[in-house]
């Protein structure tokens, strides 16, 4: 017998125990006990796991300069929720486009939804540095607007019609040209 016999042979018996021991037969006519019925698995939220942009969004927050924002205000113009962050290189290069747009077209409004944990006079400090015609939100990103989908990335921009209703979002960097396209392909 070779050294390896022995380790081949204490493994197998290792296996062996592993094994679960089969149950004589019982010798009584009796049929074996059944096992008990699972409990019902626990109820699910009626919440969905991921939140959706309502169809028609309400939004009221107050902005950095203090004012308050209510997206209901807005009927009858487009309007650009854009969700964007300090620390976001695409949506600060998006920023002088988009406050062109707020106010060379008086038919588009926009609005910025900053999605960090920052406090206001950091937000109004960097504003100084980096200006822009639209009102600014600082939004809770442990609790953002109900009405709002979570942004998965940054920046999302959702274009609300003049009739206060979701007409398209956009995940990544948005130009002027795509907004009014979309306001155009939408009439």
């Amino acid at each position: 017998m070779t050294c390896k016999t022995p380790l081949l042979l204490a493994a197998l018996l290792a296996l062996a125990a592993c094994k679960p021991a089969q149950e004589p037969t019982p010798a009584s006519s009796q049929p074996p006990a059944q096992a008990p019925t699972p409990a019902a698995p626990a109820p699910v939220e009626d919440t969905p796991a991921e939140r959706v942009t309502a169809e028609f969004p309400t939004l009221k927050m107050k902005a950095v300069d203090g004012s308050d924002y209510d997206l209901a205000a807005h009927r009858g113009k487009w309007v650009v929720v854009n969700f964007w962050a300090t620390w976001c290189a695409p949506c600060r290069k998006e920023m002088p486009e988009l406050s062109a747009l707020h106010a060379m077209r008086s038919n588009i409004e926009v609005v910025g939804l900053a999605y960090e944990d920052i406090e206001i006079p950091e937000m109004q400090a960097f504003l100084t540095k980096h200006p822009v015609t639209y009102p600014i939100v600082v939004v809770d990103p442990f609790d953002p607007p109900a009405d709002f989908a979570t942004p998965r990335g940054l920046p999302l921009t959702h274009l609300i019609d003049p009739q206060g209703k979701l007409a398209h979002s956009f995940l990544g960097p948005v130009t002027a040209a795509d907004i009014e396209k979309q306001i155009a392909a939408a009439k």
